[in-house]
């Protein structure tokens, strides 16, 4: 990895949860006051937002939206800082596929009936690459982490194009970009959604690479620092052959 990209983030402030109101906002305790905040994630975070949990919160740049903070982060015991901002594997991607030569970038490059996060290109060959960002683990020493935290159509649907595009001459990886500390690898959530593990499957076996990136996760910052191809998935697809 040539550079280590980074988000910092400006303007935070600490918090303490209190409530999950809707998809986009919660409840949070901050400086003496209860405020309104904007939740960067619509997963369910069961296991992250709970009644009394530290969190981060981001001051919004606009004076006049509804909400005047944004959710960053939360601290989990076992994984201490845990980033849930849901833009930020993509800007992280966007600065590592920039420091690697590629001839082009672009990002929300469409295909099939699937809009994927980067499209590159390089000596006239040609590069997808779906980001999906993993703040789910149920036990932080296994090292594992899981995806999806629900059921998304959309995650499978993308694996189903990356399939077909590999197939067609591009080279196609989906980036796992691993928003929790001490967890190094991704594996499928089949208790939340058994047709993303098999797509998956199906996604490997069609030539797709499997990356994981692990990452440091402060509580105003996160920085990738590491790359490792998944060999899980090939591992599955060998054990398929042999049966």
């Amino acid at each position: 990895m040539k550079t280590k990209p980074i988000i910092q983030y400006e303007h935070t402030v600490p918090g303490v949860f209190v409530r999950r109101i809707n998809r986009f906002l919660a409840e949070v305790l901050t400086d003496g006051k209860q405020e309104h905040v904007h939740v960067k994630n619509t997963g369910r975070l069961q296991e992250l937002l709970v009644p009394n949990a530290r969190v981060t919160l981001q001051r919004a740049e606009n004076p006049d939206r509804a909400t005047a903070y944004d959710l960053i982060s939360v601290y989990r015991p076992g994984l201490k800082w845990v980033n849930i901002d849901s833009l930020a594997p993509n800007a992280l991607m966007k600065q590592l596929l920039e420091s690697r030569n590629y001839d082009l970038v672009k990002p929300e490059y469409r295909y099939g009936d699937s809009r994927f996060d980067f499209y590159m290109e390089r000596n006239g060959e040609r590069f997808l690459s779906e980001v999906k960002g993993c703040t789910l683990t149920v036990d932080p020493e296994t090292g594992i982490g899981l995806f999806p935290d629900a059921p998304t159509e959309r995650g499978v649907k993308h694996l189903n194009e990356l399939a077909s595009a590999e197939k067609n001459g591009f080279h196609c990886t989906l980036c796992f970009v691993i928003q929790m500390n001490g967890i190094h690898s991704v594996r499928p959530n089949n208790a939340a959604q058994p047709a993303f593990g098999q797509a998956l499957i199906r996604a490997a076996q069609a030539g797709v690479d499997i990356v994981s990136y692990s990452c440091n996760v402060e509580a105003d910052s996160i920085q990738i620092t590491d790359e490792t191809g998944d060999h899980h998935y090939d591992e599955q697809i060998t054990e398929r052959g042999r049966t």
